[in-house]
């Protein structure tokens, strides 16, 4: 029994236009131009950008790297001291019997890298390089947010038997900080509708 294939397609497939990011780099796609209009400026700006890096040569892109190193350094000096005050006034305000700076700081971090990537992303409101996207998230966010010692506080709290307020800490930490995300990204989305 022979088969017989036909087209799936009535018509030829348009060919790839746009950007695609892969890894540290981003490559052009070509094919057919979409029409600009106005809001497309922050779009062909980035594509201005992604082809000056991609005619760059090696030795220009290592710089890039020790940058992004040095920045995310930076980033993440701000966010440790950032993480550092709003723990003290934290503790200060509400006492240190239950971690609230530690659950305050990753709700507030969580809240933060939502918004930020939501309204900085390729469909934000603010179309942002990557390096400073790394500069603010894995630098500032990474610095801030204190999953680790989340991890060693309940531990802490369930080696001295507060196995309540270890488990509290646990269900607090996972559902405000999702919701954080959630309500950062739902902020973002009405940001970027207007």
């Amino acid at each position: 029994m022979a088969l017989s294939v036909k087209p799936a397609l009535s018509e030829p497939p348009r060919p790839l236009t746009g950007m695609l990011p892969c890894g540290d780099r981003t490559f052009l796609l070509a094919g057919r131009p979409k029409p600009t209009t106005p809001s497309d400026r922050p779009y062909q700006q980035a594509q201005a950008h992604s082809r000056k890096i991609a005619m760059r040569p090696p030795s220009s892109y290592n710089d890039d790297i020790e940058m992004i190193y040095l920045w995310i350094g930076l980033g993440s000096a701000i966010g440790g001291a950032a993480r550092y005050w709003c723990y003290g006034f934290m503790a200060r305000l509400a006492g240190e019997t239950f971690p609230w700076g530690t659950l305050a700081v990753n709700v507030l971090g969580c809240w933060f890298i939502g918004l930020f990537a939501t309204l900085t992303g390729p469909e934000g409101r603010w179309l942002a390089p990557s390096s400073f996207r790394m500069f603010v998230m894995t630098g500032i966010c990474g610095g801030y947010t204190t999953f680790s010692t989340f991890g060693l506080e309940t531990l802490n709290l369930g080696r001295d038997g507060q196995w309540f307020k270890a488990g509290a800490n646990v269900i607090g930490s996972m559902l405000f900080c999702l919701v954080g995300v959630w309500l950062g990204h739902l902020l973002a989305t009405i940001l970027n509708e207007r």
